[in-house]
């Protein structure tokens, strides 16, 4: 397999640095974007508000000079004053005609002549009078009265003037247009008479809308609604759905404003303004795609704000990384140091910041390894040390074993025994103490170990006790136990439970087992211990006397047992003051199907 090059820190590093420059850059870049982009589209909406707003101010003036002529026809008391008079039939002639020249003046004033297309003032069975770019017929205000909205408009505020398109009625050949916006308000001088019977009526032609919006820049997409939302003129509409927009505009309450919309599959914003009192609403379209963007600006600026940003971030990245390198590099030169062995203390390491936590750490680490080395030096030197010494501390041993024999074989000769027995138990002892401890070995070797040792005993302390020993099952001869277990417990039982009640005892060993765990029972009716004694028997090591002959007390068969097997098991103690003592030894059982001699 081939190695991979490993990476190194500074290069991670550079490319995570880097990664995250570009990642703002980007996010910087998409910021600019929108917000230019936005910053269009409030500057073209609120272009487009002043547009309609101009042209509101400028149709506010044409429709207010409408309103003029219908109020100052209906209020003049003076301009047909002599038609009052029915003797002066001449007189009324006159003034009839001057009446008329009158309102084709007051039109012609007001400078919208050429949008009025009927001017009718109408007084039953006295005066009718007409004017505007349309001829008149004397049919006109009968037409007019039976009009279905006549009523409707006759009796509407005259403070509110709301206009509506409606198709014109007069005859299609003296019309001009085909639909109208009418005003009408009663005569203010025949207050005693029905309205339906002296009122002012004034046509306004939907060209007044058309021509003004001729006023608009090239290409905007306005359209003018009356008050019930029905089209009068626009500009540039023809492919838009006008129902749709008016749907839109119907949900809305206030007066004036904008909002961001979905149109003939493009993003929108639409304007719109109502006028007062006229009741008209004014609205433009701007798709935002035709929006002026510089897309050419934009991006190049966007360009320029990235590449600036990768460049500076490079350069930061660069500086950065060697900052922070240097350091790194002296660690792993020393770490490299210490694999080659070398564990001297490196003060540079340890700076004022984090990696100088790890620098000091690293070299507190190589002082205690180098300690750990010294001192496992030292302890080699004394593990030959003492492998010398047991070298020649086992000639001892091997000197004693003949010196032993050649008793046993003079007593022998001589019929003695009693020395025979002690010597043979004797050498048997010593044999196996100095093979060590912790083996393990078969209950029947232990047992056979403890009957040398009792041999002893009984010699020594002339029949002072006897042991009693007993097995659940013959099978448990095998049961592996650590060697010298059994030993220590009844050298105890001998020292410190009859020998001390100066009478004969005896000691029972019951060797059982339950779910799989081997018990040996050692008990003695000695003297006892207490209850305070129990557990500093177990815990203080130091109670071994010099005379006892295993120098293993009670503490260390416990602690070899745990150490072993487990802290569940070891040496459980029971005693009563002046009665009796069992040491209970717990172990797992184990058996040994090789029978090895020791």
């Amino acid at each position: 397999m081939n190695k991979k090059k490993p990476r190194t820190f500074r290069k991670k590093l550079i490319f995570f640095n880097l990664l995250t420059i570009i990642c703002i850059a980007s996010a910087i870049s998409f910021y600019t974007y929108f917000s230019y982009k936005e910053d269009v589209i409030v500057s073209e909406t609120e272009n487009s508000s002043h547009r309609l707003h101009s042209l509101s101010a400028r149709l506010d003036i044409a429709c207010g000079e409408m309103n003029n002529i219908v109020q100052n026809c209906a209020g003049r008391k003076t301009l047909f004053l002599t038609t009052l008079n029915r003797n002066n039939p001449t007189g009324s002639k006159e003034v009839k005609i001057y009446a008329a020249n009158v309102l084709k003046d007051m039109c012609a004033i007001s400078g919208y002549s050429k949008y009025i297309n009927k001017l009718i003032v109408y007084e039953k069975d006295r005066m009718f009078l007409q004017a505007g770019t349309s001829y008149g017929n004397y049919q006109d205000p009968m037409t007019l009265m039976d009009a279905p909205w006549f009523q409707q408009l006759l009796n509407t505020n005259t403070k509110t003037h709301p206009l509506n398109l409606k198709k014109n009625i007069f005859s299609v050949e003296t019309a001009g247009d085909q639909y109208i916006l009418p005003l009408l308000q009663p005569l203010d001088r025949t207050p005693a008479r029905v309205k339906e019977d002296a009122w002012v009526f004034l046509a306004v032609s939907p060209k007044l809308f058309k021509d003004s919006l001729d006023f608009m820049p090239e290409g905007k997409k306005i359209s003018i609604l009356t008050a019930d939302y029905d089209p009068i003129a626009s500009i540039n509409m023809d492919t838009w759905n006008s129902r749709t927009i008016q749907d839109i505009l119907k949900e809305q309450t206030s007066m004036r404003g904008s909002l961001i919309t979905h149109l003939n599959s493009l993003d929108c914003v639409i304007n719109w303004e109502h006028l007062s009192p006229s009741g008209l609403i004014l609205y433009e379209v701007l798709p935002i795609k035709d929006m002026p963007l510089d897309m050419h600006i934009l991006y190049t600026t966007i360009f320029l704000i990235f590449m600036s940003a990768l460049v500076i971030g490079l350069i930061l990245s660069l500086l950065f990384s060697h900052y922070l390198s240097r350091p790194i590099s002296r660690l792993t030169q020393h770490m490299k140091m210490i694999s080659t062995g070398e564990f001297s203390r490196n003060p540079e390491l340890e700076t004022n910041d984090e990696l100088g936590m790890i620098g000091k750490q690293i070299n507190d680490m190589s002082d205690h390894i180098s300690n750990l080395m010294e001192s496992r030096i030292q302890d080699e030197k004394e593990k030959m040390n003492m492998e010398i010494k047991m070298l020649q501390a086992q000639i001892n041993p091997h000197f004693l074993y003949n010196t032993l024999d050649s008793i046993k074989w003079i007593a022998t000769m001589q019929h003695s025994t009693g020395i025979v027995r002690v010597v043979s138990a004797l050498s048997s002892l010593l044999k196996n103490m100095a093979k060590g401890f912790n083996e393990k070995v078969t209950v029947r070797q232990e047992l056979d170990f403890l009957n040398n040792y009792i041999t002893i005993e009984k010699i020594r302390y002339i029949e002072l006790f006897d042991v009693e020993i007993s097995l659940e099952d013959p099978s448990l001869y095998n049961a592996r136990i650590i060697k010298l277990t059994l030993q220590p417990i009844v050298e105890n039982s001998i020292f410190s439970g009859i020998e001390p009640s100066g009478k004969p005892g005896l000691i029972k060993i019951n060797i059982y087992t339950k779910n799989q765990i081997l018990y040996i029972s050692i008990r003695d009716n000695g003297v006892g211990i207490s209850e305070e004694n129990i557990t500093r028997l177990l815990t203080d090591t130091d109670r071994v006397t010099k005379h006892y002959m295993s120098g293993i007390g009670l503490p260390n068969v416990d602690r070899r047992i745990k150490l072993v097997y487990g802290e569940e098991y070891g040496l459980h103690i029971e005693s009563e003051v002046g009665s009796y003592t069992c040491v209970t030894v717990s172990l797992p059982l184990e058996f040994d199907d090789m029978m090895n001699e020791i």
